[in-house]
């Protein structure tokens, strides 16, 4: 599967998305990839993610690992179809009062994850749930996601690996021309 592939599911599921939009990080963008409307399918979803995988044990040694862990909500099903690709456990982290905990399942000390997510785009919600790991004296060996609309500027100081790397432009709300044109933004969801 090539990047052409990748873009071709991504549109015609409706996942990539172009208007003027704000961004959960503040940020606003022309462009956004809702991958809400990828994982909707779930064979095209679990082909995505199966990729992933492969991608991983071609290019990374991580051993073996106990489980996969994400951030709610967007990454849950990456999170349960790369899991269940490598036969482990998934779990996730959800929010309450706007932080990430976990609320329903238990890292024990010594465990090893794997981190997957959909989109990051600074990767705040990845590096809380790195934290919540790393606060249960468990280890995060890879940080697996769909899309790096970073392309590959967000650093977890962990092995990461995406499907696909695209820079949409961004701005901060004060130098968006967009907004400086009088084009309404929306919050597409995340």
């Amino acid at each position: 599967m090539n990047e052409t592939d990748i873009l071709k599911m991504l549109a015609d599921t409706g996942a990539l998305l172009t208007g003027h939009f704000e961004l959960r990080s503040g940020l606003h963008s022309n462009r956004f990839f809702q991958c809400a409307n990828v994982l909707r399918y779930p064979r095209i979803a679990g082909l995505l993610c199966s990729e992933l995988v492969k991608r991983m044990q071609a290019e990374m040694k991580i051993g073996n690992i106990d489980g996969v862990i994400s951030p709610a909500l967007g990454g849950i099903l990456v999170g349960h179809e790369v899991a269940r690709e490598l036969d482990v456990k998934c779990v996730f982290a959800e929010k309450q009062d706007n932080k990430l905990v976990m609320r329903r399942f238990t890292i024990k000390p010594g465990e090893r994850y794997i981190v997957a997510e959909d989109v990051i785009t600074r990767g705040g919600r990845v590096q809380e749930t790195i934290d919540i790991v790393k606060a249960a004296g468990a280890e995060v060996v890879a940080v697996l996601v769909l899309v790096d609309r970073s392309a590959g500027q967000a650093s977890f100081g962990t092995p990461t690996l995406s499907l696909l790397k695209m820079a949409p432009e961004v701005w901060e709300p004060t130098v968006c021309p967009l907004c400086a044109s009088k084009t309404p933004f929306v919050h597409p969801g995340s």
